[in-house]
């Protein structure tokens, strides 16, 4: 019997209504193994007016009460984490490690959820004039809304939900139709915390559910995270409707390496960053720039580590690559492979026509490295999202830093070299959100922010950390003003001696 994910509204589950389900694939064999219902408008509405209903307490609540419940939730999440990486492994394919290092991330904003007590302290100025204080302080928004991505289904809306309850508002999250497991079972492990009934509220769909959340009125904000075109379609159209919005979107991040650089170390980097997590991942490299004479033993180096990479199902632990998400993104992925000559690419190995026996169905590539890829090419163009990478050449530093800045990413980027001028140049020249020195996949920790440049980012708020925290509540100042009691009206007595 096919498995089927409900959604999850007022603290239970709840049977779609709308009579449209989508499929869940297991990409490792290509079956469908689950139907995931998609909502209606009227069920989008059914969610909003429960967190609307909950925020007159949940709003009101005490920072005890709201962190107590995140430790709760922190413990249960470290206790279930080895069934949360199986879910996501059997409907996003990636292996058990990936797995569990995503689950891993994401404990890290709940842990910054935790201590949000810290971080919403208020300030206060005294006597700004006579008799005079000036206080500043953070409340939060209402119901807010998360839209995530297929790439990571449980650390994305853990960037956004821990934070966003931790600040006082209730959430609804439309998930990846792609893998909406992981979604429920952490709703599920939040309800099993004590977390109040309409706090977090989860619905599964397509555009209708997406465009219910931009347009609905009692929608506050929307934080998103996916491809360029739809953040940008997300930003407009969820700012045109009076939200506050951040909308991550796609990048093409670069490795900037240069003669100076440890190779081997480099090489390392490169393929992990390259072909980790099949390459579906936002801060995946997918350009390396060679300067100067280092290219031809870079991509020797990275050939001969990329050809010994172990591809296979997820739940096998000898695999270190699995499937790409669906079939028709493996097919797209490899078109960029199998065009990549003829745009003047130079094909060093290409995964297009990759198998894995007894698995003939599942939705597999190999890695595929291309070298002198000009900046025409598709191939060094477009967002891939998958286990190719791109070598370019470059003669200087100032021209792989000019070929990087002219990008319309600007995601994240990283720069090989022993030296620290060198990379302090490039950190303060690159045009990129986050940077890394000698750090293929500069994801900030999470207390600092996430979040790109240019295309890759609209909005004016970076994710989680104290950009998060910000996103999640509005400030208000309030000015006073106390006459001294010694001035009181007469009659009345507090016990302090008479001015005059």
């Amino acid at each position: 019997m096919t498995k089927i994910v409900n959604h999850w509204i007022g603290g239970k589950s709840a049977e779609g209504a709308s009579g449209t389900f989508g499929p869940v694939t297991d990409p490792a064999t290509g079956a469908v193994t689950t139907k995931v219902a998609f909502a209606s408008v009227d069920e989008v509405d059914a969610a909003v007016a429960s967190a609307k209903e909950a925020f007159l307490t949940w709003g009101q609540s005490s920072l005890a009460q709201r962190t107590t419940i995140l430790f709760r939730f922190r413990a249960l999440l470290d206790a279930h984490r080895d069934e949360i990486a199986e879910l996501i492994t059997a409907e996003h394919g990636k292996v058990h490690s990936d797995a569990l290092g995503e689950v891993a991330r994401g404990l890290e904003i709940v842990d910054l959820a935790c201590g949000i007590n810290v971080q919403l302290k208020g300030e206060l100025s005294t006597q700004v004039a006579s008799r005079v204080d000036v206080a500043s302080l953070r409340q939060p928004l209402g119901v807010v809304a998360g839209i995530t991505p297929f790439n990571f289904p449980a650390m994305v809306p853990m960037w956004m939900f821990p934070l966003a309850i931790a600040c006082g508002n209730t959430f609804v999250l439309k998930p990846s139709e792609k893998d909406p497991s992981a979604s429920v079972r952490l709703a599920e492990l939040l309800t099993e915390a004590g977390l109040p009934d309409g706090v977090l509220n989860v619905v599964h769909g397509d555009k209708v559910a997406v465009d219910r959340l931009l347009e609905h009125p009692d929608v506050k904000a929307v934080s998103f995270v996916g491809s360029t075109p739809i953040a940008r379609y997300i930003h407009t159209t969820a700012s045109a409707n009076g939200k506050r919005v951040q909308a991550l979107g796609g990048a093409k991040n670069h490795m900037l390496v240069l003669p100076d650089a440890d190779l081997d170390a480099a090489a390392d980097a490169a393929v992990s960053a390259a072909y980790g997590s099949a390459g579906e991942r936002c801060m995946a490299i997918s350009a390396v720039v060679a300067v100067g004479s280092v290219g031809d033993e870079l991509v020797d180096k990275i050939r001969e580590r990329a050809e010994k990479i172990k591809i296979g199902p997820g739940n096998d632990p000898t695999s270190e690559m699995g499937p790409l998400i669906t079939k028709v993104h493996r097919d797209k992925v490899a078109s960029y492979v199998e065009g990549a000559a003829a745009e003047g690419c130079e094909v060093v190995l290409d995964g297009s026509g990759y198998t894995v026996d007894g698995f003939e169905d599942g939705h597999w590539i190999g890695i595929s490295l291309l070298d002198k890829v000009p900046t025409s090419a598709k191939a060094y163009q477009d967002e891939i999202f998958g286990p190719v990478l791109c070598v370019l050449r470059a003669e200087t530093y100032e021209e792989g830093i000019a070929l990087i800045n002219a990008s319309p990413f600007g995601n994240g980027t990283a720069i090989f070299t022993r030296d620290g001028g060198a990379a302090r140049r490039f950190q303060l020249e690159v045009e990129a959100g986050m940077v890394g020195v000698n750090v293929p996949i500069p994801v900030p920790v999470g207390y600092h922010s996430f979040g790109g440049w240019k295309d890759s980012l609209f909005g004016d708020h970076h994710i989680y950390g104290n950009d998060g925290t910000h996103f999640y509540t509005r400030g208000k100042v309030v000015t006073t003003r106390w006459p001294d009691p010694a001035d009181g009206p007469a009659g009345v007595d507090l016990g302090f001696p008479r001015n005059h």
